[in-house]
């Protein structure tokens, strides 16, 4: 049988990046999660957590996180089923959810915001890129996510959300520098871009698509609200969601370099299928609501 106080201080350490959070957040000493952590390594016979900074899950440490994930909705459905085995001062539900940032910043919040006050839900959402959500699922870290990918991890359901429609923007001001008699595709690899991370590949597909393949000057910057700050400022050429432009494009703020010319980015839902009827029930409402707000995956 398992031990899920040992399982807890697990999921802890790794959803609170590092030891000293966890025991805040179990409301025990550092040192007794650090006994936990040890006692379960030593029932499974090896290492669960990679010590760093954050810890990470070993491999074995991913298959205990993604049962103890299940697990905790599984119980809520029977605390739902039964009241008298929910715990007094129980808070609201709370669902762990990885997400890429530019969704996070356009349809995200009006997509799930009815469910959330209906259902008296609390998320705690995990910001990363959408080429690499998918990790936190395999992790064990999250209960689901939206990311780029459409092949399921084990154990889990993928769907078709639609597609985030992205242009290729730049301030006037930098199309007067840069391409001062027109835009010109073989000169844009040479123009400064704006690139959200090291992970991010979006602009590189974007320059293929043209053509052009290898290395182009560019700044990084992990934030969405960042990255439209620094292309509506004149620092370089972005990929902007469609969604997030439309009233900088509207006022000319932002220019679209190549119109009609746009690049969109299907977006899966990721969930477990053993989450229970707390995440069916949000994968419905996300699949009714999506669609209103982004664009079919094959348009």
């Amino acid at each position: 049988m398992f031990d899920y106080k040992l399982l807890a201080a697990l999921a802890a350490v790794v959803e609170q990046a590092g030891f000293d959070r966890a025991a805040q957040a179990l409301g025990l000493s550092q040192s007794a999660v650090s006994q936990r952590i040890k006692l379960l390594e030593a029932r499974v016979g090896q290492p669960v957590l990679l010590r760093g900074s954050p810890p990470k899950p070993t491999e074995v440490g991913r298959r205990l996180l993604n049962h103890v994930q299940q697990v905790r909705l599984l119980e809520r459905d029977i605390q739902g089923q039964i009241p008298a085995l929910m715990e007094a001062g129980t808070g609201p539900e709370r669902l762990r959810i990885a997400i890429n940032a530019d969704s996070l910043a356009t349809w995200w919040a009006p997509a799930i915001a009815g469910f959330c006050s209906e259902r008296n839900l609390v998320l705690d959402l995990v910001v990363e890129d959408q080429e690499v959500g998918l990790k936190r699922m395999r992790a064990g870290d999250v209960a689901a996510c939206v990311c780029g990918a459409d092949r399921a991890v084990s154990g889990a359901r993928s769907i078709a959300l639609g597609a985030m429609r992205y242009r290729a923007l730049a301030s006037p001001a930098y199309i007067r520098r840069y391409f001062p008699g027109g835009v010109d595709q073989a000169a844009l690899p040479k123009s400064p871009a704006v690139v959200f991370g090291p992970d991010d590949a979006l602009q590189h597909r974007y320059l293929e698509s043209l053509g052009f393949s290898g290395t182009f000057p560019h700044h990084l910057c992990p934030s969405s609200e960042g990255f439209v700050n620094l292309v509506a400022n004149g620092l370089g050429w972005g990929l902007v969601p469609e969604l997030q432009a439309q009233d900088l494009l509207a006022r000319g703020e932002l220019v679209e370099l190549l119109p009609d010319r746009p690049i969109d980015v299907p977006l899966y839902w990721h969930y477990w299928r053993t989450g229970g009827a707390l995440l069916e029930a949000l994968t419905g409402e996300l699949l009714r609501t999506a669609g209103q707000l982004l664009v079919p995956a094959d348009s």
